[in-house]
């Protein structure tokens, strides 16, 4: 299958499945892959026969949404938006949490792929957070991801190396246990991270949240309606002063007034809701 044939069959059904192509752009490959393994497995020649395909089994664009999801994710990834979660957002979020006399602070990772997110922030939490606080406060994780075999990845917190290569060298002594090739997670990180099978365009969590993290996926991959349809659910789930991070590239166009960019920064990634809602 040549690379323009691709482009113009994910430039038509992309739209029928509510995603944007300029978001594919970049990661078209791994999913043109997967097509063509699809087109070998069905015995047809190419995208037109795969197309004429979809028209006539319904069932089939369910495969096809599969296909476009992109599983890019390791842990600490995009150094900057963790070091200010580690050093100005999570340390806000505890002295709020202490002034409402609170035992816990809600986080909720989304698309959070094979666990590196959440776990990230249980690493920052435990080693370098908890030890400088004067009381003992929880931060509670919930990680949703569609695809199972993910969460069960993500359950076993065993890791290639690759996988960590951003992450500090410090964290790495004091997070893994080395096994050969992989890396173990210790238990102690895992406890307060509750994984959840949930395709964020149908299911959301219950609860509310201190801080919201949904990086590289509503806001790079949906289309424009989806976008502002799932911003709305994100800010009624966001607690007043909470922060709602997207990935380093993403930014909101549009934030209806509750959100406003956290300290002016460059990339517009990271936001906090007003205490007072215009």
């Amino acid at each position: 299958m040549l690379d323009q044939d691709c482009i113009k069959f994910l430039q038509l059904c992309l739209p029928k499945l509510g995603y944007q192509w300029e978001g594919f752009h970049r990661v078209r490959r791994q999913v043109c892959k997967r097509i063509q393994k699809r087109l070998v497995a069905l015995d047809l020649p190419d995208c037109s026969y795969y197309y004429s395909y979809l028209e006539k089994n319904a069932e089939e664009w369910k495969i096809l949404d599969s296909f476009c999801y992109i599983t890019i994710s390791r842990f600490y990834r995009d150094r900057k938006v963790f070091e200010i979660l580690q050093h100005q957002i999570l340390p806000l979020l505890a002295q709020n949490a202490f002034k409402e006399s609170r035992v816990k602070i809600r986080s909720w990772s989304v698309g959070c792929c094979s666990g590196e997110e959440p776990y990230t922030l249980q690493i920052l939490w435990h080693l370098d957070l908890l030890p400088k606080l004067s009381k003992q406060l929880q931060l509670k994780i919930v990680a949703t991801e569609q695809r199972s075999d993910l969460i069960s990845r993500a359950k076993r917190g065993q890791y290639p190396q690759s996988s960590l290569k951003d992450l500090p060298k410090i964290f790495q002594e004091e997070a893994f246990i080395q096994s050969e090739s992989k890396y173990i997670l210790k238990n102690y990180f895992k406890t307060d991270v509750r994984f959840l099978k949930q395709d964020i365009r149908q299911q959301l969590p219950d609860g509310s949240f201190d801080l919201i993290l949904c990086r590289n996926l509503v806001f790079t991959y949906f289309q424009q309606d989806l976008q502002l349809k799932l911003l709305e659910q994100f800010i009624k789930k966001l607690r007043p002063n909470g922060f709602f991070v997207l990935g380093a590239n993403e930014s909101l166009k549009q934030s209806d007034n509750f959100l406003e960019p956290y300290l002016n920064l460059v990339e517009k990634s990271i936001y906090q809701r007003k205490k007072t809602e215009c």
